[in-house]
């Protein structure tokens, strides 16, 4: 189903485009960030998409979250939305953060475009890229997934279950370089870093759960989940990204995450660069999505 080695190669080049072609991404280097939108549209035309820009103001400039849809067929399919935010920390070229999430995203995109073509899915893929997720748009109401969550509730738009992609690309190997927040620490979680995490509220459960069951099938690729009570008040380290505007209008939402800063010491730092990043896992990951929406697809 998945070409691997391909999709490595394809991670590795939409990393090089965002990272170093474009570089820095953020609302202090808004032309780059406008670059990096017209690379994610057009890579979406490129493979067969109509994407479209949904535009706002920052502070009196224009930004856009980018959405497209795979519409796989069917009479009122299933629809899930997976988001990745393409901004990056002032001072940094966000390769984790989250050029890795965006990468995963636009791959797993092209995997099912192409597998649509035999594999009959009842489902519909909206692929959203939200503009504005760090600082000082973070937490506000210029934050690009809040944005969109407001108006997709405002409007009535239905999802089964929304998929956020932050940090998804950097593994540690050495015992101990997997951190916990209080009170997980105390949890027997593995002490490496080489497993990807699933994170949802309790509302979520039930797609929190199909998503791990799909994931397990993937026997080359860890995975974790956790679910959180409160919509992770009491913990508010996993409330860090775009799923959390979803879960306050009171969607299904998960995070799929590397774990940030529990894991990559070079969180929001200028050695945020595409070479500390592990493009197998990455791969893995795509394929364990795939799966998934496979799954999905076919039920």
């Amino acid at each position: 189903m998945l070409d691997l080695q391909a999709t490595e190669t394809n991670l590795r080049n939409h990393l090089e485009a965002l990272t170093r072609t474009i570089g820095e991404r953020s609302v202090a280097t808004l032309w780059n960030h406008r670059r990096s939108a017209e690379y994610i549209d057009a890579f979406h035309r490129q493979i067969g998409f109509e994407p479209r820009r949904e535009s706002y103001k920052f502070r009196g400039e224009e930004v856009a979250n980018i959405v497209a849809d795979l519409n796989c067929g069917g009479m009122d399919p299933k629809i899930f939305l997976l988001g990745a935010h393409y901004d990056s920390v002032k001072g940094t070229v966000g390769a984790d953060d989250n050029a890795s999430g965006v990468a995963v995203q636009l791959e797993v995109a092209r995997v099912l475009a192409e597998l649509k073509e035999n594999v009959p899915l009842h489902l519909t893929l909206r692929l959203v890229s939200f503009a504005l997720e760090e600082p000082p748009a973070y937490a506000t109401r210029f934050m690009g997934s809040r944005v969109y969550a407001r108006k997709a509730k405002a409007e009535g738009e239905r999802l089964d279950g929304m998929i956020c992609l932050e940090m998804v690309g950097y593994t540690c190997s050495e015992p101990g370089c997997q951190a916990y927040p209080f009170p997980l620490m105390f949890r027997n979680y593995p002490k490496t870093g080489d497993y990807i995490g699933i994170v949802g509220n309790y509302r979520s459960r039930k797609f929190t759960r199909a998503l791990f069951d799909a994931f397990q099938k993937n026997e080359d690729l860890p995975v974790i989940k956790l679910t959180i009570p409160w919509s992770g008040y009491l913990l508010p380290s996993v409330r860090l990204s775009d799923h959390a505007s979803f879960w306050d209008r009171g969607y299904k939402a998960v995070m799929i995450t590397d774990t940030a800063f529990y894991r990559n010491p070079h969180y929001h730092r200028r050695s945020d660069t595409m070479d500390k990043l592990d493009y197998g896992f990455m791969a893995r990951l795509v394929q364990s999505l795939v799966m998934f929406f496979v799954e999905q697809g076919r039920r």
